[in-house]
Formats: structure tokens, sequence, C-alpha cells
């Protein structure tokens, strides 16, 4: 699985064109201010490998959190971190555990529709810390 993590001022995404049958139909807009903005992707080689994978998310979306003082996380599907696909249900079972993980441990945690191709802005902080690069 593939991570690119940002502290994000703001970020504002929109969903532009559906592109999994199978996701649920949903139109409309997702915004953060002051969160951590992860983008990811799982690839086909993180096949079994579901428990390390959300273990590993949780910790770095709460250690780049805690760098900033941040209490708010916004999760974005982003098929380009890659050029292995895993399947989109290893990646939806990863993300669900991660986030009920992440609101147990004091997260508010918001996600654009997954399935669906998004517009968005995003301001990111300065910092070298404020752009995170993880393979886990």
């Amino acid at each position: 699985m593939k991570l690119l993590m940002f502290y994000a001022k703001s970020f504002w995404s929109q969903t532009y064109q559906k592109t999994l049958p199978e996701a649920p139909d949903r139109e409309g807009q997702e915004e953060a201010a002051e969160a951590v903005v992860v983008f990811y992707q799982a690839e086909a080689e993180d096949v079994g490998r579901e428990t390390a994978l959300t273990a590993k998310l949780v910790k770095n979306v709460k250690w780049l959190a805690g760098k900033f003082g941040l209490k708010t996380v916004m999760l974005h599907s982003f098929g380009h971190l890659s050029s292995s696909k895993g399947p989109p249900e290893l990646a939806r079972g990863v993300v669900e555990a991660a986030k009920e993980k992440l609101v147990a441990g004091g997260l508010a945690v918001h996600e654009t529709p997954f399935g669906y191709l998004n517009e968005w802005k995003m301001h990111v902080a300065g910092p070298s810390l404020a752009k995170v690069f993880k393979e886990i």
C-alpha cells in the first residue's frame, strides 16, 4: 500500500465521475481544514496483509497528525501511486478498519467517495513534514 500524506490547511473535493459501477451513487462535496489528507492506493501484493496494513495506516496518520497537532483526517483513494492495482475490496476493507481505529483514537475522519474521480483543491503547509510518502 502506498500513502501520500499532506498537512493541509484546507482541502475541498467534489465528485466528478463514477468509475466503479458497484460504488453507491453519491454526489457532493467534502471539505476539511487543518487536516491530514491521505491519498492511498492498495496494491496487488497487499492481498493477505490487511491487518498489518490497517495498523500501519493508522500509525502513520496518527504520527503526522501528532506532528502538527491536527484532529481531522481526510481519506482519498488515489489510484495513481503505483502501477500495481489491488482489488477495490482490499482498499475498502483496510480503510474502513483504519477509520474505526482513528475515530476511536479521537480523530474526526472524513472521506471522499470511493469509486469516483473527484476534482479537488488543497492548500498544503510549507514545512518538509507537511508532505510525506510512505510504502507500508
